[in-house]
């Protein structure tokens, strides 16, 4: 049963990121929207759903006005999806989850080995085609370890062995590289200004590096960890011969390691730029003007954890709408910030699904009906404008 009615005439802004697993962002905001219109009839409502640069970041930009495109790229494991990406005048939004993520995987496969990032060097090639000269290049989600390499490749870099042949597919192959040559990378990556949007400031290498830290949840054992880890160690000395010590300066930069590693590869080779994945899409998306519209500002994902305090979107948000003085409120699956760690990041009050439902599994299940229910909660208790 839905909360009394209230008197609300201010305006609300939802800028939520998905709830992985079972809402899109762009369904979290209609469950929301849902929700709120039952409780204050009277509220007007304006949706952004965002993204940090991982899965649903496309989606995010066609939900913001840009145009979806989709073409044919070689996924993961090596054979054909179909993937997006999104452009609006000359600017683009690339996610590589898209082509090279672990959702273009069967369910229970992993390739921590040999998964390549090939397709996604075909989707950025694509993004140029089509007349971008700005990319934002979302990466997170990956199912791959490779570098970078397979994306380099696939723009046009020689990664040769000792026969001069090119090197197989993977991060495991690596080993092999003998010799590089970025020469015949696409000419309009240099008038092309590349941003490398994610939410991981990981080295390449080391223990804090992309195999040591995200390797195990693609599939790799400790023995394949310590595999890539040498790889990506003796990928970064061919690659300072090729181009000198910047190679090796950007493997320790923040995102070297995000994805696998295709940070590095989007450092070193495509002379990226690298943000906070939130920060850029909240400028893409058109943030700041919605903001100034907005009383309150509701936002969100699937888990309220220690990880959201390090520049997921829900934090992204908040830090943006508390500089402009705006009253920040959350909805999620689940809370595991205490109320103190979420007034620090600037979240004054959080709706959960297992408030409702302490059964994750029932959360996941109906996820929107449960989602309605917190909106309302949240309606009764927010909008007093």
């Amino acid at each position: 049963m839905a909360d009394a009615a209230v008197e609300a005439t201010g305006r609300v802004l939802i800028a939520a990121d998905k709830f992985k697993g079972s809402l899109t962002a762009v369904e979290v905001a209609e469950h929301v929207t849902a929700g709120l219109r039952r409780v204050a009839p009277g509220a007007v409502v304006e949706s952004l759903p965002v993204a940090d640069g991982g899965d649903g970041t496309v989606d995010a930009a066609v939900a913001a006005g840009f145009e979806r495109r989709e073409v044919r790229v070689t996924g993961p494991l090596g054979a054909e999806v179909t993937a997006a990406y999104a452009l609006r005048g000359g600017t683009a939004v690339v996610e590589m989850a898209e082509a090279s993520g672990l959702r273009r995987l069967p369910p229970g496969v992993f390739a921590p080995l040999t998964a390549t990032t090939y397709g996604t060097g075909e989707l950025l090639r694509a993004a140029l085609d089509a007349g971008a000269r700005t990319i934002v290049f979302g990466v997170g989600g990956s199912a791959t370890n490779d570098g970078g390499a397979g994306m380099l490749a696939a723009l046009g870099a020689r990664l040769l062995d000792r026969d001069g042949e090119e090197i197989p597919h993977g991060g495991g192959p690596l080993h092999e590289l003998v010799s590089a040559d970025l020469s015949g990378l696409d000419a309009r990556i240099a008038e092309t200004e590349i941003i490398l949007a994610s939410d991981v400031d990981n080295p390449l290498t080391g223990p804090k590096g992309a195999a040591a830290v995200y390797g195990p949840q693609k599939g790799a054992s400790e023995e394949d960890v310590a595999t890539l880890d040498a790889a990506f160690t003796h990928y970064v000395g061919v690659l300072e011969e090729a181009v000198g010590p910047k190679a090796a300066d950007h493997a320790r930069s923040p995102g070297a390691g995000a994805a696998g590693g295709i940070g590095y590869g989007a450092l070193v080779g495509l002379d990226a730029g690298f943000r906070a994945g939130i920060e850029v899409m909240l400028d893409v998306l058109g943030f700041a003007a919605a903001l100034e519209r907005a009383d309150l500002v509701i936002t969100g994902e699937g888990s309220l954890d220690e990880q959201t305090l390090h520049g997921k979107a829900p934090a992204g948000v908040a830090a943006a709408a508390r500089a402009r003085g705006k009253r920040v409120v959350a909805v999620c699956g689940r809370r595991a910030l205490s109320d103190r760690e979420l007034v620090k990041a600037g979240i004054a009050s959080a709706y959960a699904l297992t408030d409702l439902a302490a059964d994750p599994a029932t959360c996941i299940a109906n996820a929107g009906p449960l989602l309605e229910r917190a909106a309302e909660r949240l309606a009764a208790r927010e909008l007093r404008f």
